[in-house]
């Protein structure tokens, strides 16, 4: 919105979010923009104890036999925390139907703002596709959600999961398509000595509408 209603060129803002003040690289492109955002401290928890484990996969309605077991339960943040839970089926993911009111309980104890459930096909190009639920901070779902593809590029290269240079790893994630919001948003974590250092998230928004606000004094 910034870089539209200014009509800026390519630049560096700074924007103050709830994560902190955060620098976003603005690329003209296309006659729109490609946006780009640095994202926060990272931090990739050790595996969730097997109470909250099996209290998530009941809150989730999901089988012991839904999920990968190469995939750690765990908490991942880059400034928000998200519990990463690796499931094997796009068909189990689409149907998810959670206890909100339990995970919002589960969230004050562990003390995470929410759940990303994801997909992993091809270890190759990468493909992911997840869904995000944070209903203690007032989200049931999220669309499309920076700081938990973010936060699972960290995970995946903190656990190993995927094959890199020891450089970067980039990958496209989709989401929101159980809710007919599908979203596409690009992540790249900067490796070094095989740990994640730096995540970056990329995309292009779209103007839905136009509003004025008019203030009057009294």
């Amino acid at each position: 919105v910034r870089a539209v209603e200014n009509q800026f060129n390519n630049k560096t803002v700074f924007q103050k979010t709830s994560a902190g003040i955060l620098p976003v690289d603005i690329i003209k492109k296309d006659n729109d923009y490609e946006i780009i955002m640095t994202q926060g401290k990272i931090e990739v928890s050790p595996p969730l104890q097997q109470t909250y484990q099996k209290r998530l996969l009941n809150a989730f309605g999901i089988l012991k036999e839904d999920i990968r077991t190469d995939c750690p339960i765990a908490i991942s943040s880059t400034g928000h925390s998200k519990v990463m839970i690796g499931i094997k089926e796009l068909s189990t993911l689409n149907s998810l139907s959670p206890n909100l009111y339990e995970l919002s309980k589960i969230s004050q104890e562990i003390k995470c703002n929410g759940y990303y459930i994801f997909t992993l096909h091809n270890k190759e190009t990468l493909q992911v596709h997840g869904r995000m639920f944070a209903p203690a901070i007032g989200i049931n779902e999220d669309p499309v959600t920076g700081n938990a593809n973010g936060p699972l590029g960290a995970y995946l290269v903190h656990y190993n999961f995927v094959k890199h240079n020891n450089s970067s790893l980039k990958f496209k994630a989709k989401q929101g398509e159980a809710i007919n919001r599908s979203g596409i948003i690009e992540v790249e974590v900067k490796i070094e000595d095989n740990e994640p250092k730096e995540v970056k998230i990329l995309g292009n928004a779209v103007v839905i509408f136009k509003s004025e606000l008019v203030l009057e004094n009294k």
